[in-house]
């Protein structure tokens, strides 16, 4: 009955009469409620009206694939656990073996033809159920129908049949699927001949034909034995067939058709995945998940002789004559798996594994036409030397590049000879070699090999990306010779050829190109890193102290950082900030020397940083902008904004402000947030006139910024600010702002305590940690340190709240406002009014943002201090009539509560539902309100106390 009830029906009436219904349903409202409903029309009815759904195609494909999901998981429960009827005669078996069939006939039917993953990821989840039962059974018949179902399908695949009801998408659908559920069902500790059979036939069905009828049979094959390899039930089972599966992706990576190249990638990456591990990190070239070229070779030796011979193959292409034109497409594939190996200690002793041959065959790979390419070959290389023998393939690499003269320039060659120079280098300076007599001398002699190749940074080179690369590489030895200068080791003469490099570039002479040119961008960023390292060099009071002429001339850069921070390209200006906010937390941080140092390299840039940041249009320079502002010392800002910006310190805050609200990127506003912040604390602190419009702006910027909706950073932002003006606003001695304003802050403090991101909450928990230290400090009872938990800071937040209440004398006009926290500003039938239609319609709505925030726990503890503040209120308040309306308004809140308790059907207490629970949430709330009112008043108020009573007993 189940299969027949599944069967699918390819119709649209359900989608037409919904639709006709929604066109008469406004005109003839009246006329549908007094006639019987049609058949199949969504209704949903609430108490006595009955309002039409519209049925949307996402509603009805939701439902679609959950019904699916729940019939196959039916399906297979009830083969798992019902007896089954294995012959012809009378048994105990609930089902036959024609059910099994039509049942496995089912779930092949939505695995081998459906296209929706969701479909058929649920249906196998069932068939999985069935294949395992199966397994396990006594009968024959029954325990060899996953073998024949497993020969037909790949019979079937083998066939090229054209009338073949096969889904033939990039990744197969659930034909993986549908043969991995048949072979993990085979017992483990057996001989797995099933398995066996199977990758037999796939790899052979995967390896490239020269003129094959179809290429279908291979991408299924391919697309299979990635899913196999990808199983963790097969386990250890699939091993013995890696290499045969690697042998199988690079070939297929070089066929000419797509689907074939798509789907030998995906197998390939299964692969590594299955060889070296999961990658831990979002770093590409990271040293985890590697392996020694021995260990990888002993475990699969037949890729030795198969990665060597691809490799040759592809290095006599490039050596060819017409290397331009030939373009190898598993390149790429090769050096990634050469990239993931390092030489062993062992390497040498069984020439059969030495992983010296690989070498100039790499090295080779650098004249690639394709970029990557060649990027790879200088990352793959590195592995394969060792770090004694990087000095002596650096200069043979070097001395191989050509002159100024040579008739034959060929640029990708140098291009990917500079990369491997470049990480070669990278691992050498980076190596526990730097302090030895021989590192120093094969740096010297690399130095010296470079000077006389250093036409190829400069003007007479045409190509800019190999200008770029050279540059790359001195800036890389310019950067390390700076941190050895320190240590006695001096090259002025490097430094002079430096600054002639740098004098001779473009971005000084200006650029000659009228319209963009390949590699532009790159090399205006390797130069601008050239510049800045060598401005951070000499920079240095041992090159500034130092009276040798060579000292004296390379003391004079060719270019300040000013001329960069002014440069029409972002991409350089964007350096140039980031170098100036690296210097700046340096002197902030007192890394630099005593005089001189980079805070030379800072003097004056406060102008043009201010007029920066109003004329910047590039965000991420803007950004950097404001970041550099806010990490500077504002005694030093803002009296130049007078004179850079014709802005007074308030309309400076004010344009500050403004470009908080005005920004479209969250990152600059909260740096420009923090940054106005700083502005505010920094005027309140000198006892500079702000306009109380200003500081409201400010005020509900920070309660804008506590949202629960905002993005972490710019929650972040506000706890920042929050923990800077704590003992200036939070827990000052007078109240400086007014009550409102600064009890409005304290509430962002507590919203920002039940966020649902950890990392807000501990950043809103260290507010109280710096007020409980301030306090402490301001008592003289010593400071000691204490790390403060969200739940903990919580409680902390409303004690130091009521006790600055009453430091400040504003007890009377306080308590009211806690009051309302307390009580809430929501509805108690807000959860129980139904919901209009548009909202039915959204299936994937997340309602409430914030599910960590426990508003009991909250409730108890606020109203837990507010009772100690009232006791200790002996008067009552004068505020009559703001407590009363308080009062009024706690009585209807406390009527409606009870009412609408009393109104919810009766259950068993585990059966509560949510809105049971908010009621009583309220209903808590209410009742500690009241009572505290009750205290407040000395007028005898029984009739609240009686219905306080009542409340809590219908709770």
């Amino acid at each position: 009955m189940i299969l027949n009830e599944i069967q699918p029906q390819d119709t649209n009436d359900y989608f037409m009469q919904a639709k006709i219904l929604k066109e008469h349903c406004k005109i003839e409202s009246e006329k549908l409620a007094d006639h019987k409903p049609m058949e199949n029309i969504c209704t949903e009815t609430r108490g006595k009206e009955s309002q039409i759904c519209d049925v949307t195609a996402q509603m009805v494909l939701v439902c679609c694939w959950r019904s699916m999901k729940e019939v196959s998981l039916l399906l297979g429960t009830l083969c798992k656990l019902l007896p089954t009827q294995a012959a012809s005669e009378p048994s105990d078996g609930l089902i036959t073996i024609e059910q099994v069939k039509n049942i496995g006939d089912y779930f092949k039917h939505h695995l081998m033809q459906s296209r929706h993953r969701g479909a058929f990821e649920l249906a196998y989840a069932g068939f999985v159920q069935l294949t395992e039962t199966l397994s396990r059974c006594n009968s024959d018949s029954l325990r060899k129908m996953p073998e024949q179902w497993l020969s037909c399908v790949l019979e079937e695949i083998k066939s090229c049949d054209p009338s073949s009801t096969l889904c033939a998408t990039r990744r197969s659908a659930g034909i993986p699927f549908y043969i991995q559920a048949l072979l993990a069902s085979e017992p483990k500790k057996g001989k797995t001949d099933l398995l066996k059979m199977t990758i037999k036939e796939l790899m052979s069905l995967a390896a490239p034909l020269s003129e094959p009828p179809s290429v279908i049979p291979q991408v299924h094959a391919l697309n299979i034995l990635r899913a196999l390899f990808r199983d963790t039930r097969l386990g250890e089972n699939v091993m013995p067939y890696v290499a045969d599966g690697i042998q199988a992706a690079i070939l297929g990576f070089m066929s000419p058709i797509w689907a074939v190249r798509n789907s030998s990638t995906l197998l390939f990456s299964a692969l590594i995945t299955r060889i070296f591990g999961v990658k831990r990190g979002k770093d590409e070239n990271s040293k985890k998940n590697r392996m020694t070229g021995a260990e990888f070779f002993s475990r699969f030796p037949s890729l030795y002789p198969f990665l060597l011979k691809q490799l040759e193959a592809v290095a006599n292409i490039l050596n060819s004559e017409a290397e331009e034109l030939k373009i190898y497409p598993s390149l790429f594939l090769l050096l990634l798996i050469l990239g993931k190996l390092y030489p062993s200690p062992m390497d040498g002793t069984y020439s059969a594994l030495s992983m010296a041959p690989f070498v100039p065959f790499i090295i080779r790979c650098g004249q690639s036409p394709v970029y990557r390419s060649r990027e790879m070959s200088g990352r793959a290389l590195v592995p394969f030397v060792m770090i004694n023998e990087v000095p002596h393939t650096v200069l043979s690499l070097l001395k191989g590049l050509p002159d100024s003269t040579s008739l034959c320039i060929r640029q990708n060659s140098i291009h990917g000879t500079l990369l491997q120079v470049f990480y070669l280098l990278q691992s050498y300076l980076d190596s526990k070699h730097l302090g030895n007599s021989d590192f120093e001398q094969g740096l010297g002699d690399i130095i010296t090999c470079i000077g006389s190749k250093l036409w190829l940074a400069k003007r007479p080179n045409p190509c800019l990306v190999t200008r770029a690369a050279f540059l790359d590489v001195l800036v890389m030895l310019s950067t390390h010779l700076g941190n050895f200068q320190k240590q006695g080791m001096q090259f002025f003469e490097f430094w002079e050829e430096m600054n002639r490099v740098i004098s001779e570039s473009e971005l000084v002479t200006g650029l000659p190109y009228l319209t963009a040119v390949p590699g532009l961008v790159q090399y205006l960023q390797s130069i601008t890193r050239l510049v800045i390292s060598v401005l951070s060099v000499t920079s240095t009071a041992d090159i500034r102290s130092s009276s040798s002429p060579a000292a004296v001339k390379i003391a004079k850069p060719s270019m300040s950082i000013v001329h960069l921070l002014h440069y029409e390209f972002h991409e350089v200006r964007l350096l140039a900030l980031e170098a100036v906010l690296l210097w700046l937390k340096k002197v902030n941080a007192k890394q630099t020397a005593e005089e001189g140092g980079v805070l030379c390299l800072l003097v004056d840039l406060e102008s043009i940083l201010l007029s920066m940041a109003l004329k910047e249009k590039n965000l991420e320079c803007f950004y950097k902008v404001l970041e550099i502002l806010y990490n500077m010392d504002l005694r030093n800002v803002l009296p130049k904004t007078e004179c850079s910006l014709k802005m007074n310190p308030n309309e400076f805050l004010t344009w500050s402000l403004d470009t908080v609200e005005n920004s479209s990127s969250t990152e600059v506003q909260s740096m420009a947030f923090k940054f106005a912040s700083k502005l505010v604390v920094h005027l309140l602190e000198n006892h500079l006139q702000i306009s109380e419009e200003v500081l409201k702006k400010w005020v509900q910027q920070i309660i804008y910024f506590s949202g629960d909706e905002q993005e972490t950073e710019m929650l972040l932002a506000a706890a920042e600010v929050l923990k800077t003006v704590t003992s200036l606003l939070l827990i000052s001695e007078k109240l400086v702002l007014g009550l409102s304003d600064t009890l409005a802050m304290w509430k962002c403090v507590v919203l920002l305590l039940q966020n649902e991101d950890v990392v807000v909450r501990d950043a809103a928990a260290e507010v109280l940690q710096v007020a409980q230290t301030e306090k402490r400090s301001s008592k003289g009872t010593g400071f000691t340190f204490r790390i403060v938990n969200a739940p903990l800071a919580l409680d902390l937040a409303f004690g130091m709240l009521c006790e600055q209440l009453r430091q400040w004398g504003q007890t009377h006009a306080g308590i009211p406002v806690l009051l309302e926290w307390l009580l809430g500003d929501r509805d108690p039938r807000g959860g129980l009014e139904p919901s209009t239609p548009e909202e039915d319609e959204c299936l994937f709505d997340k309602g409430e943002v914030n599910f960590w925030a426990e508003k009991l726990t909250s409730a108890r503890l606020l109203g837990k201090h507010l009772l100690l503040l009232a006791q200790a209120t002996h008067l009552a308040l004068p505020d009559g009539e703001e407590l009363s309306r308080l009062s009024r308004r706690a009585q209807d809140q406390a009527q409606l509560v009870a009412h609408l308790l009393t109104a919810l059907p009766p259950s068993p207490e585990f059966l509560k539902t949510a809105e049971f629970t908010k009621l009583a949430i309220q209903n808590e709330q209410i009742s500690l309100c009241l009572k505290i009112l009750n205290l407040l008043q000395p007028v005898d108020k029984g009739k609240d106390g009686d219905l306080k009573k009542q409340i809590t007993e219908s709770s």
